[in-house]
């Protein structure tokens, strides 16, 4: 199906709405998705809503796409048969070949996605080389300031969709969990820049959609989220975990999340709206510590438990989460958008164990710095 050249006419006839997931993707997961096709008559659309179908072939921008997210989200949208443009400052590798990826899919990918070399805060340049490329859909990854998307905005004044990867970190602290999307927020969070921005796009006569995430995990993580355990494990040391251990937070696959990604391109149900992603089920940090384990096929760890207040650790972070609970709901991707993650969480982290750090691939080298003060002093306690 074409873009329809009349945009009113999508109000006139029946026609599919959306469509996402071919079997083509099936290999993705390892398991098999469903394409769903969903008939429905459309309405009239508020302002900034949209009009045409997403089955269409789409000219798509990714700010950022060569870290993490956006490597699995690139690959999907090429599957799909977009044209996929990375925008990066050129500094690494415009693409790479993905752990377990054949050499034929990759050269594949390689053949088909465009790159735009620059500085996104070089606003100028933004707008210039943005307008005379003329895109339809924008991801914005990498995004941090609200000053950085006003001009992809201005360069881009017929752009059918922005999609911004924003953050649950935006929320506000709160003794009731988990946080859903119509939650209050924390104007003063490290991720203020996030929540201004996505106060920009709702003021813009534009169709958005706004991803929060929680933490993300999976191969090629350049934080050290599973990382960080899976050091500690492969040394066979202990785990120092602050506290009680039984503080509960979330995880979600990269690979899940890049599906969350592609089932909102185009999705009118998507339109001006924020949706959190994230695993199904929460976890203890304690937990956290064992499914690492399991997924490395390490023995069960012994957790050591500190009170962090004991300590001066100086600018070292001794551990790689918040020291509270924190969690937020995916029902309303998984009603909304019909989206579900794929991966429970050991299945997950073995992916992640068995495609990066089983391999010997890290980004970052072990430090047991704040390690060894903390098992040092519990053991003089223990003495």
């Amino acid at each position: 199906m074409g873009i329809m050249a009349n945009p009113m006419a999508a109000h006139h006839q029946k026609s599919p709405s959306f469509s996402v997931l071919p079997s083509s993707l099936s290999d993705f997961h390892g398991a098999r998705l469903h394409a769903q096709v969903q008939y429905k008559r459309k309405v009239m659309q508020p302002k900034g809503a949209l009009h045409v179908t997403a089955s269409a072939k789409k000219n798509i921008l990714v700010m950022g796409g060569t870290r993490f997210i956006g490597i699995f989200l690139s690959r999907l949208l090429v599957k799909e048969g977009h044209q996929v443009t990375l925008f990066t400052r050129g500094k690494a590798p415009v693409t790479q070949q993905l752990p377990g990826e054949s050499d034929a899919d990759y050269a594949d990918f390689k053949s088909k996605v465009l790159h735009l070399k620059g500085d996104r805060k070089d606003f100028d340049f933004v707008k210039s080389s943005l307008s005379a490329a003329g895109f339809d859909v924008v991801y914005d990854i990498n995004g941090r300031e609200a000053v950085e998307v006003e001009p992809i905005l201005d360069a881009l004044p017929k752009l059918e969709q922005f999609i911004y990867c924003s953050s649950a970190g935006v929320y506000l602290k709160s003794d009731l969990l988990p946080h859903f999307e119509v939650d209050a927020v924390d104007p003063k969070s490290r991720h203020k820049g996030k929540l201004e921005t996505e106060s920009l796009l709702a003021s813009k006569d534009v169709n958005w959609t706004s991803i929060r995430p929680v933490y993300i995990y999976g191969p090629l993580n350049y934080n050290p989220v599973e990382e960080w355990f899976f050091h500690r494990l492969k040394a066979g040391r202990p785990i120092p975990i602050p506290n009680s251990g039984i503080q509960i937070t979330q995880l979600g696959h990269v690979k899940d999340l890049a599906t969350a990604f592609v089932q909102v391109l185009g999705n009118e149900k998507a339109s001006q709206q924020v949706f959190n992603i994230s695993g199904e089920k929460y976890v203890t940090f304690d937990g956290l510590a064992k499914a690492c384990a399991k997924a490395g096929g390490f023995p069960e760890p012994e957790i050591v438990h500190y009170n962090p207040k004991e300590f001066d650790f100086g600018k070292k972070k001794p551990f790689p989460f918040r020291d509270q609970h924190f969690f937020a709901s995916v029902e309303k991707a998984k009603s909304v958008l019909g989206w579900k993650p794929e991966f429970d969480l050991v299945e997950g982290l073995t992916d992640s164990y068995n495609l990066d750090f089983g391999r010997g691939t890290f980004r970052k080298e072990a430090d047991f710095s704040t390690d060894d003060i903390i098992l040092g002093k519990s053991l003089v306690l223990q003495a």
